[in-house]
């Protein structure tokens, strides 16, 4: 793959923190905006207008002794600009030749300069100059990035052959050709102003969406239909109203518009969402809702009446008289582009006659096997026709996606009735004139891996046509909307005089992938006049509630600095979480809904503004510091004192961050009655409730006590709280902590609450006194010990990974067993050994790889933690096994593929050996479950890895000792053939293969193949023929190769094949017999 980076200084070998300046691993080219779309457009072959061009020849003599530095060629003008290619002889850190092509004089230019050129690179092949090597790029030089090209131009293998031409003489040639182009600065562009038209804001990876959507909001009947959806009753999110919303904006704002409220509509609300997409389905899907929300409305039909068209498809028999046809409708068409000159081509394509004959020939119920004619034909077309261009296809050869950027031309004018009608089916009604004028022209730029999207767009259907671009709109010309959208090639002349005169050409990547065509009989009511009465006054309301609420936030922003917010935990909050979303400390103040003031309002202040709104006296209310205590618990620790009360609030929040607070938390304790002063004796606790029959906990209320009373003192009036009888017996316990284990003890009722050491804040919990074995958590102690361990766990089935199976609730101290058998009993299994568990791993959202072994991991919390301690997963996969865990852990159990003889099919095995077998005992298992070709057939072991066999197995060998058990181990039956080989003869790898940008890539599955000592390709070839069953012409197209070290050295049929693998030089394994070819086989032969 080609490298596309920006040259840097050379880094010491040593210094790998410059890695990211001279990447040392390769990178795909994308022809367009990098990595995939970028927020502000790319420049592009055509927003630069006015190329300058020019070719630069560079003979570079005595190469050989530039070894290990770098070199630069004399300086040369294109565009006014002063530049030089820079090279790497040797490589700039990487075996390849490393070529840049930089600004001669970038330290001497003024701050924020850049340029903008597409250039190609080239070494000329001096003996062949067809083999030359060129690659090209485009991008915008600037002070941080003032060379660019090629770290990995070529390899320095292929370079420094003196067979090869590129170095003759000890001098090598390098050509540049370099076109610079205007760069137009839009910073303080005013779309608005400019042209009347706002666009759309780019959320990243959108500018695909912006385009539709644009083309879509200038369609006006659409757009007015869009308005006239009843939205009144509709709940914020729903598509249809943030549509109108956006159409509203788009008509009547003066900046870009943003998205985001229409793609989370659509329930997108990551990048990934985005890149899940492409235009074509998001139009179909966006038509899809549309129509759906518009039945029953006064709006109904109107998709299926723009866009609905309908086609009929037909089998017509040549000798009987029968005609099958099956009516079908469309939004769109999707035509070829690959192997068509123009729209005509591709509508002659799709209504092309297919004969059924041969082996071919068309089953008909009535008549049995006939020649037939296949083919389409349309019944009408809709009033606004959406043409999708096949841009992109998938490449069968190569296993990937390539983009299409052929020279495809569309007429500003498209018949559909000519030559006599020849697209129309015998029913279309003849009355209608299809005659299309062009509406929007959505455009492409870059490769199949990434780019930017825009569209041309005439409004009215004027001679104006305009260029959305994302948040940019410009005026533009007829030449730019339709000529240079067509791709394929541009020829770009030279403006250096006394140079090379040959023109310059490059690849146009920026062309059209979709066309939108407006029927001249339909355009008056599809571009028709909008009212402001079609809007509805209740969107333009909400609307403007929207942006009321936009500027409050604004304001808001702007006013921050002057504000600041704490939070004030009050006894009805502590109820309201104790028992239910929280059971240790009191209450989570991220719960807790802060309050905004300004900065320098006094605390005082803030005290009558709680007694207007609460109802509570000032002389009613203490508020106590919160902080958090050396036990990592949170409580009260004192009451504000009366000059902290006369401080500001600003004040008192710096006072909380000094005592390692992030925000200001204070407690109010109240009381409707004046609040007695506090003397030093005086200690405020507070009180929790436990029911240990229905396990219950709940916050009852605080005390100010007296710390040398004793608890006794105070049981009457617990009592009373929780309703018991006056002199129902109950026991105290003090929460103490909770991390990392509970502590929370009983309390000596008798004694003093000073001498139990309770202080301001403590929390004490009671209840019933109770048996130890009358419930489930006797008391408070168990109780917490149970919450603060339980542990809801969701099992999967290992079989389906990616979804809940069920869920139960476990304690996070369970053993291994409790677990199993809990697992177990909910599967109504009788044995839990035989249940097998396997870890998660979150950021993968996969199990892990190696299993759970029995026993071997102590507690469920062990099984749930992740490599970050204070992290946990909460699932579990799980295996029902047919045997024992323990009992298989004892054995090997592998993947095996075997290959049958006959017929031709690979077979999975499951087997299992006692640990310590070798491969010969894994043979006579393997025999006594598969079907061979004779009973005295011997059997290969080998591994495949990356398309090439990897290691070919002895009998011998121990399993557990070589083989991985993630890897299937591949099986065959020996051929006889084989065993008459001569002592000059070679069992050799066969490889498939194909070639991606001159790097060769392996697929399908390799083989061993006999070959004979003086065997020519040719014999070769026969037997390679008939073992695949390859038809003559399809074989054809294949090539042989001698490979080694994945570098191909094609053969020729009168060559001696033998001879190639006679070398030393490599390893057993690292030469190979290639075929290159894109079809591959299915069936699989016998070995010969």
């Amino acid at each position: 793959m080609t490298m596309v980076t920006p040259r840097a200084p050379e880094p010491p070998p040593q210094d790998q923190d410059e890695e990211m300046l001279v990447p040392q691993q390769e990178v795909e080219v994308f022809e367009g905006p990098q990595p995939m779309e970028e927020s502000m457009p790319a420049v592009d072959n055509e927003s630069l207008p006015d190329a300058s061009t020019s070719r630069f020849t560079w003979k570079i003599e005595s190469i050989s002794k530039h070894s290990g530095r770098k070199t630069h060629s004399d300086i040369f003008v294109v565009g006014g600009y002063s530049w030089r290619v820079l090279v790497f002889p040797t490589g700039n850190n990487v075996n390849h030749l490393s070529m840049y092509l930089d600004v001669a004089d970038a330290k001497s230019l003024p701050i924020g300069w850049s340029r903008s050129a597409q250039f190609s690179l080239a070494v000329i092949n001096q003996l062949d100059s067809k083999h030359s090597v060129r690659k090209e790029v485009t991008h915008t030089f600037n002070s941080r990035e003032s060379d660019w090209g090629f770290t990995s131009f070529m390899p320095l293998i292929d370079l420094y052959d003196p067979s090869k031409g590129y170095i003759v003489n000890d001098q090598c040639i390098i050509e540049a050709e370099v076109a610079v182009r205007k760069i137009v600065d839009y910073w303080n562009y005013d779309s608005k102003k400019e042209t009347g038209y706002v666009g759309l804001k780019n959320q990243g990876a959108t500018c695909y969406m912006n385009s539709l959507l644009q083309t879509l909001y200038h369609i006006p009947y659409f757009r007015k239909a869009v308005y006239h959806m009843p939205t009144v009753d509709t709940p914020s999110g729903s598509i249809p109203l943030a549509l109108q919303s956006l159409f509203y904006r788009l008509q009547h704002g003066d900046n870009s518009i943003s998205t985001k409220e229409l793609t989370k509509s659509f329930g997108w609300d990551s990048y990934e969402s985005f890149m899940q997409h492409d235009v074509q389905e998001l139009n179909r899907v966006l038509c899809e809702k549309l129509e759906d929300k518009m039945k029953g409305t006064i709006v109904e039909g109107t998709i299926q009446k723009l866009f609905e068209g309908h086609h009929m498809n037909y089998i017509e028999c040549i000798g009987v008289d029968y005609k099958s046809t099956r009516k079908e409708s469309f939004y769109d068409l999707a035509l070829d582009v690959k192997g068509c000159s123009d729209v005509y081509a591709s509508f002659d394509k799709y209504v092309a006659v297919e004969m059924l004959d041969g082996d071919n020939k068309y089953q008909s119920e009535k008549y049995g096997l006939q020649d037939a004619k296949k083919g389409m034909l349309f019944i009408d077309f809709p009033p606004v026709l959406q043409l999708q261009l096949k841009r992109f296809e998938y490449d069968h050869a190569r296993d990937i996606m390539v983009k299409i950027n052929d020279r495809y031309e569309f007429p500003l004018q498209l018949d559909l009735d000519r030559d006599d009608g020849k697209y129309l089916s015998p029913e279309a009604d003849r009355s209608v004139r299809n005659l299309y004028t062009l509406h929007s022209v959505l455009v492409h730029s870059g490769g199949v891996s990434g780019g930017h999207y825009y569209a041309f767009i005439r409004p009215t259907l004027s001679n104006q046509w305009y260029k959305f671009d994302d948040e940019r709109v410009t005026k533009e010309d007829l030449k730019r909307a339709l000529e240079e959208q067509y791709g394929g090639e541009e020829e770009l002349p030279h403006t250096n005089p006394g140079l090379n005169m040959n023109p310059l050409k490059f690849t146009k990547y920026s062309n059209a992938y979709m066309l939108v065509y407006i029927r001249e009989s339909d355009k008056e009511k599809i571009v028709c006049d909008l009212e402001e009465t079609d809007i509805n006054e209740d969107l333009k309301t909400r609307l403007r509630k929207e942006d009321e609420d936009k500027e409050n936030k604004k304001k808001e922003k702007a006013e921050a600095h002057m504000f600041t917010t704490f939070k004030v935990a009050r006894d009805h909050d502590l109820a309201a979480q104790i028992g239910r979303d929280l059971f240790f400390d009191l209450v989570d103040y991220e719960k807790i809904h802060p309050i905004r003031v300004l900065k320098d309002m006094p605390f005082n202040q803030v005290k009558e503004e709680f007694s207007k709104e609460f109802g509570i006296p000032v002389h009613s209310q203490r508020f106590w510091w919160w902080s958090k205590r050396q036990n990592n618990t949170y409580r009260p620790t004192r009451p504000l004192t009366q000059q902290e009360e006369s401080y500001t609030v600003g004040q008192l929040k710096d006072a909380a961050i000094r005592m390692n607070s992030s925000e200001l938390r204070l407690y109010l304790e109240e009381n409707h009655l004046t609040l007695a002063s506090r003397t030093k004796d005086d200690i405020l606790l507070f009180f929790k409730l436990y029911d240990p029959e229905k396990e219950e906990l709940r916050y009852v209320g605080n005390l100010l006590l007296k710390a040398s009373s004793k608890p006794s003192d105070i049981v009457p009036k617990l009592n009373e709280i929780a309703g018991f009888q006056h002199d129902e017996d109950i026991e105290l316990y003090e929460e103490i902590k909770f991390e990392p284990n509970i502590m929370c003890e009983p309390v000596d009722c008798d004694v003093s609450f000073s001498l139990n050491q309770i202080a301001d804040g403590d929390i004490l919990c009671y209840q019933k006194r109770c048996s130890l074995d009358q419930h489930r958590h006797p008391n408070v102690s168990s109780f917490f010990e149970y919450v603060h361990n339980r542990q809801v766990v969701h099992f999967r089935l290992l079989e389906k990974p990616k979804q809940d199976d069920f869920s139960l609730e476990l304690s996070k101290r369970s053993t291994y067993d409790d677990v199993v058998e809990k697992v177990a009993q909910h599967l109504g299994m009788d044995d839990p050994s035989k249940l097998r568990l396997t870890q998660h791993i979150p950021h993968l959202q996969q199990p892990k790889h190696q299993y759970i072994k029995y026993r071997s991991i102590d507690h469920l919390s062990d099984m749930l933690l992740l490599r970050n301690p204070n992290q946990m997963s909460d699932i579990l996969y799980y295996e029902i096994l047919d045997i024992p865990l323990p009992e298989l852990q004892g054995l090997i159990t592998l993947r095996v593929a075997f290959h049958q003889a006959t017929p031709n099919e690979v077979l999975f095995h499951i087997i299992r050996l006692p640990k310590g077998s070798t491969y010969s005992d894994l043979i006579d298992d393997l025999k006594s479950k598969v079907q061979l070709s004779r009973s005295d057939a011997e059997l290969r072991l080998f591994q495949v890895n990356n398309n090439k066999i990897w290691k070919v197995y002895l009998p011998t060998e121990k399993i557990d000792a070589v083989h991985d058990p993630n890897v299937p181990l591949h099986v065959e039956e020996i051929p006889e053939v084989e065993k008459s080989a001569g002592p000059r003869d070679r069992l050799v790898h066969v490889v498939h293969f194909f070639k991606d940008n001159q790097h060769i890539q392996y697929y399908g599955l390799p083989f061993f193949f006999l070959i004979r000592e003086g065997e020519a390709l040719s014999d070769i070839k026969v037997r390679i023929q008939k073992k695949f069953e390859v038809p003559d012409e399809q074989f054809l197209k294949w090539k042989f190769a001698y490979v080694a070290y994945n570098r191909p050295d094609y053969l020729q049929d009168s060559d001696i094949v033998l001879s190639r693998f006679q070398k030393n030089i490599y390893g057993p394994w690292e030469q190979s017999l290639g075929l290159e070819h894109s079809d591959m086989p299915t069936k699989r032969a016998n070995q010969f």
